[in-house]
């Protein structure tokens, strides 16, 4: 493929960008998936050079050509792990990243360019591109996209914040022709590119029109009946659960909406209680450097499982192609090492780009009002980081990876801040108390410490069930925080409930987490844990909301140190230049250090990720990312089955 350097990508100042289109395929007659010959041959599907784009791009396939067949084999955890589909099969963007993360290069777009200060982008799409129905992808779907889901406010209260100019107006979108858009700023935008790539943000490619229109009130006046007959609200409704573009993993439940990727859901999770599936996408718009239309693999299985332990042993089996979530834990590396020859199976490496193991996040926010106070108190915070004993749940849980830390920048990185990275991380319980004492130094008969409203103080972490790490430290945490007089209890529940309560909700206490940036591209894209740019930071959506939207009655008023971290990040995104994006990113992070928002245990060391020797063309090493996503910058499309 054709890459692109971090510094081409960031709209310099003065210079225009052009990612050059990838170059057409070798082969003039481009060639047919064999599972699709039949239906070819009896004219229900049309030859394969009439299903693909005039221009279709080109995957160069990792090791070699593939050959086609078979079923990709993963898991799903839960009924909340839907979101993992963008892993797998659900990463198409109009611009995506390379596999080594080092930049973007064009994908659904054919081509784009930037004006001078990047604060207009046009984009070419593929001539012929098709949705899997056979329906033209043309920038109808764009505008559609545009003025009739992001524009509407019943259907998008907060329009992605990438799609605003630093000072929060609206991006406006343009059509040129069937082809062409624009999408024009207010203000100069030079992360527009690197934000395009990032996962489940480019919605502009997931709106197909046609479809979606007949249960949208404006093209639709029967659309509110059509809701209420099935027992909705609305048309609102309706259109958010048909088009799943509302909550993260939705687009995966419905099997008739027409997709851009690569595979088509035919059994979405719920329709069998053991397994969704999804077949070939017979109108894809990728091949291979010899014109064989992708993907080499047939269908993707996931399989869905209760817990990790069946995971676990499903991977043991044999069962499972491809999985690096859930299971790749340190304490399963040694069981899974050693049914490698049974479960024919072998590894390959992830690194890590996030900043800790086990970020602790209590809600600022919180809707309690005492609460929010105790818990806004950096000193509060400072007390409990020192309760902690790291180097414990590093040799009980991490079976002795790591060294104490915060939340932080890789020590390699430029943007690395000492402060930040080792500022609380002693384990020293007469310092807790000492600290605790002068703010809630009031206790009950049992030694728990009372809030100013004579409550106990008691903390409910919300956890999402699937992740042992956390499950397991907590057995350790809990009682450490007990012994500074914290009444901290653990509320483990189905990832389903934790994305209602924790993602989407704000009245929980607090909660942890590990995804975010440490280095690189994903620090300044996702730097949640140094101030809250995003309602990923679970320790501050109000203020998060307050940032985007101040007249929102969720909106919470920040502390002057958040905001101006907020105006510097506004000129991060302004600047194409980028020494200067590293100085403002590291006043964001100084300000971080000083605010102490969130502690942690360790930085993360590398991880890995089980991969059966039956599957070809996947990459030794990767990132470990959420917003990469890992691995669909690897091209599963090329991934194949010997």
């Amino acid at each position: 493929m054709t890459s692109i350097s971090r510094r081409t990508f960031l709209a310099a100042t003065g210079a225009a960008i052009l990612l050059p289109a990838i170059p057409a395929f070798a082969q003039a007659a481009p060639k047919e998936a064999p599972a699709l010959v039949e239906a070819v041959a009896s004219g229900a599907l049309p030859p394969v050079n009439e299903r693909l784009p005039r221009n279709p791009m080109v995957v160069e396939p990792y090791q070699s050509v593939g050959q086609y067949g078979g079923d990709l084999r993963t898991a799903l955890v839960g009924g909340g792990s839907l979101n993992m589909m963008h892993r797998y099969q659900g990463y198409e963007p109009l611009v995506r990243y390379t596999p080594d993360f080092t930049g973007v290069i064009p994908n659904v777009a054919e081509s784009y360019e930037a004006n001078e200060d990047a604060s207009a982008y046009t984009f070419k799409l593929r001539e012929g591109h098709k949705w899997s129905d056979g329906q033209p992808f043309t920038t109808d779907d764009i505008m559609f996209f545009y003025e009739d889901v992001m524009m509407n406010a019943e259907l998008t209260p907060a329009p992605q914040g990438h799609l605003r100019s630093p000072n929060g107006d609206q991006a406006v979108f343009e059509k040129i022709d069937e082809t062409t858009f624009r999408i024009v700023f207010s203000q100069p935008n030079g992360l527009l590119p690197l934000r395009l790539a990032w996962a489940n943000d480019d919605r502009t490619t997931r709106t197909p029109r046609h479809y979606l229109e007949q249960f949208h009130i404006k093209y639709n006046p029967d659309a509110d009946q059509i809701a209420k007959d099935q027992g909705l609200t609305g048309w609102v409704q309706l259109f958010q659960i048909k088009s799943g573009i509302s909550v993260d993993g939705e687009i995966f439940k419905n099997k008739d909406m027409p997709t851009l990727y690569g595979w088509k859901v035919m059994q979405p999770l719920g329709e069998s209680a053991e397994y969704a599936i999804s077949d070939r996408n017979p109108y894809y718009f990728k091949v291979d450097t010899q014109g064989n239309q992708l993907p080499y693999i047939d269908r993707v299985t996931y399989a869905v499982v209760a817990d990790n332990e069946v995971l676990l042993l499903k991977a043991l089996q044999g069962e499972i192609d491809v999985i690096d979530q859930w299971i790749a834990t340190p304490a399963n590396r040694a069981v899974l090492y050693d049914g490698q020859e049974a479960g024919n199976y072998g590894f390959y490496t992830t690194t890590s780009t996030e900043p800790n193991e086990m970020v602790f996040q209590l809600n600022l926010t919180h809707p309690d009002q005492t609460k929010r106070a105790l818990f806004q108190n950096k000193d509060f915070r400072i007390a409990m980081s020192h309760a902690i004993d790291r180097q414990a749940i590093i040799d009980t849980v991490l079976i002795g990876q790591g060294a104490p830390a915060q939340p932080s920048i890789r020590p390699e990185d430029p943007l690395y801040n000492e402060q930040l990275a080792t500022q609380y991380v002693e384990f020293d319980v007469a310092k807790a108390n000492e600290i605790l004492d002068g703010i809630i130094p009031e206790k009950d008969g049992e030694g728990y410490r009372l809030m100013e409203n004579g409550q106990r103080l008691t903390m409910i972490f919300e956890i999402d069930q699937v992740r042992q790490v956390f499950v397991d430290s907590f057995q350790l945490v809990l009682p450490m925080l007990r012994a500074v007089g914290i009444d901290a209890q653990m509320r483990t529940m189905d990832r389903s409930l934790w994305e209602v309560r924790v993602r989407q909700g704000g009245e929980y206490d607090a909660t942890v987490h590990k995804f975010g940036g440490n280095s690189g591209i994903s620090a300044i894209l996702d730097p949640r844990y140094f101030f809250p740019n995003t309602t990923e930071a679970f320790y501050a959506k109000g203020w998060q909301i307050w940032y985007n939207d101040p007249a929102s009655p969720d909106a919470v008023e920040p502390p002057e140190a958040t905001k101006r971290q907020f105006e510097l990040y506004n000129e991060v995104r302004q600047t194409g230049d980028q020494a200067r994006q590293q100085e403002l990113m590291k006043e964001i992070i100084q300000i971080a250090a000083d605010q102490f928002y969130v502690f942690g245990v360790t930085l993360p060391l590398n991880g890995y990720g089980v991969v059966s020797n039956r599957i070809k063309n996947l990459r030794e090493t990767m990132p470990n990312s959420w917003g990469y996503p890992t691995p669909a910058p690897t091209n599963p499309e090329q991934y194949f089955i010997s």
